[in-house]
């Protein structure tokens, strides 16, 4: 199974309240109904352990995928196009990275 982590701040000006209630109530419900996700979180960073300096990231996205190849047309549709364009608004430059189970 792959699993896709997704670093990002958010873009200079964007209220983090704004933006966590928007994943609550429309990213996080429109992922999770996707057939090819098994699960989708959304974290907020709270710090570094063992230090008093912030993440160099604000929030990480973990997609838990069931079919890599399905995704792609699950995210094609016109409800996650504007999911994904939505969420560009409030992301700065955010890094997806795909990963896999050793």
């Amino acid at each position: 199974m792959t699993m896709i982590v997704v670093l990002f701040n958010l873009k200079s000006g964007v209220n983090a309240s704004d933006y966590e209630e928007w994943a609550r109530t429309t990213d996080l419900p429109n992922v999770n109904r996707l057939p090819s996700v098994a699960q989708f979180s959304v974290l907020r960073t709270t710090g570094l352990l063992g230090s008093d300096a912030p993440a160099p990231f604000q929030y990480v996205e973990l997609l838990e995928v069931k079919d890599m190849a399905q995704l792609g047309g699950d995210v094609s549709s016109e409800t996650m196009q504007k999911v994904a364009a939505e969420f560009q608004q409030f992301a700065d430059n955010p890094q997806f990275m795909l990963t896999e189970s050793i």
